[in-house]
Formats: structure tokens, sequence, C-alpha cells
């Protein structure tokens, strides 16, 4: 007899939010295998739902839990499992579960449920039929700032998720790089305190300045502008200077010209280099 790996998506914040299949599923399966046992027992008991056998699979055990569960999978169990919140395998463990399945040809099903994503998208005001979705930007802030680049022209809407520690400086990477953006900043999807700001990126950023933000936090960005004249660098270096020759200081200069135009920073920056 073959077992089965079933992928649960779970509630990304209101437990209310689980379908009849789930709460079947995880009932009935030889295994949940979770992130955080404390984070699913607290689902589970929300529910009623007593588990069989419950088994930590995170970032730090992945590698050599994934064979493992393979194996036991081989041998005609049915493996449920289940991230702290959303689907796994999107930013969270459970890629090489799946990989390892696949490729030794075992079954694979999915409960579908919440996701922080596509609600994110929805609720956006932002064109919702094309989008890409970057999960979390790298830290170091060279990689980052190289991540950001390749994005500058791409079309299509785009999904991140933001690190509340790191909010500012990634909204400050992500003005200098892709230009002043429509965006919505999506917090606490599903809970008490759900809010979306939608707004400019450099607008957004300066509310952030003065209100730090808290939470799990989705941004949305328009893609890029590939049907709009973009202002040559003539332009962009004459308008650099001229609030410069006012007495703004050069940063600030490049920061305004890019929000007035709608221009990556860096594009301000290369037009000042530029021999007259």
């Amino acid at each position: 007899m073959t077992g089965r790996l079933v992928l649960c998506a779970t509630p990304i914040g209101n437990l209310e939010d689980v379908s009849l299949r789930l709460i079947r599923t995880l009932r009935e399966a030889d295994i949940v295998a979770c992130e955080d046992p404390r984070r699913t027992k607290k689902l589970l008991t929300h529910h009623g739902v007593a588990v069989r056998s419950l088994l930590v699979y995170n970032d730090g055990n992945e590698r050599s839990r994934a064979p493992e569960l393979v194996e036991r999978i081989r041998a005609g169990l049915t493996v449920a499992l289940v991230s702290d919140a959303g689907m796994p395998g999107l930013s969270d463990p459970g890629y090489r579960l799946v990989r390892g399945c696949a490729d030794t040809g075992l079954t694979i099903e999915v409960v579908p449920g919440p996701s922080s994503i596509v609600s994110a998208l929805a609720l956006s005001g932002l064109p919702p039929a094309r989008f890409v979705f970057e999960g979390f930007l790298p830290r170091k802030e060279g990689e980052r700032r190289r991540r950001i680049e390749a994005l500058a022209s791409e079309k299509r809407t785009l999904v991140f998720f933001v690190p509340p520690h790191r909010a500012q400086a990634t909204l400050e990477d992500l003005l200098e790089g892709l230009g002043n953006r429509p965006a919505a900043l999506a917090r606490e999807l599903t809970k008490l305190h759900e809010e979306v700001i939608r707004c400019p990126l450099g607008e957004l950023l300066a509310l952030l300045r003065v209100t730090p933000a808290r939470g799990e936090l989705v941004l949305v960005l328009g893609g890029a502008m590939g049907d709009r004249a973009e202002p040559q660098p003539d332009v962009l270096a004459a308008r650099a200077r001229a609030l410069m020759d006012e007495g703004t200081e050069r940063k600030e200069a490049l920061t305004q010209v890019a929000k007035e135009l709608g221009v990556p920073r860096r594009r301000v920056f290369d037009a000042l280099l530029e021999p007259d």
C-alpha cells in the first residue's frame, strides 16, 4: 500500500478560516508535520481535532526530515504537512518534501485555503490579472538592491512579504530602484487589526517613518508602465540641478526629482553624471 502527502493550507490569522476537508484530513492523517507544534496545537484545540502523531518539520531540520518522511509515505502512511500560516512551500518549509515525493512517484494532494498573497492582491486595488510573487527580498543590502534592479522593467503587479523590522529600509530601496509607483500595504490580514493602506510608494514610506509598521505585512506594487514616456536624462539632470541651485542638498534633490517624475532615484543620479 502506498501512502500520500497532503499539503494543507492553514489560517493566516483568523482560526475560523478552515474547511471541513482540512479538519477531516488532519484527523485522518497518520502524521501531521508542522513548523511549530505550539501554533498547530492552538489550531487543533480550537477545532477539537485530535491527531495521531505530531512531528516537527521546519527550516532547521527540513534537509534530514524530508527523506525520512518520504520513506514513511512510501511505507503506506499519510502525512499532512502544515506551516504556521498559509500554504506549505511558499516562503515556508515544504519544497524538499514535495520534490522528494515527486521524484519517487508518490501521491501528492493539496487542501487549498487562505493565502495572504492573493488576499492582499485582491484588496490592493491594483491590477490582479497578472502578478509576480517575490516573497522576501534578500536581507543583505547589495543583494536586495540588485534584485530590485532586476525587477525595474517588470510590467506585472509585484507582491512582496515585508518583515516589519526591515519595512522602512525595504521601501527606501524599492522607491530608489523602482520609482514612486502605486502601492498597497496589507497588514494583519484576517486578524482583529487588519488594515490596507493604498497610496504611492513615497507617501507610504513617509507614513512608516512616522508610525513604524507592526505585524504581518504584504506589499503590493504596480508594475512598470511600459507605455509611459520616460523623462530624458537631460530633463532629469536639469530639474535636479535647479533644485540644488536653490539650496536643496544633492541627496534630497535626487529623491525629490525621482518622486516628481516617477522614476528610480538611480536614474536621476546617472543623469547628473552624463556629460552635457
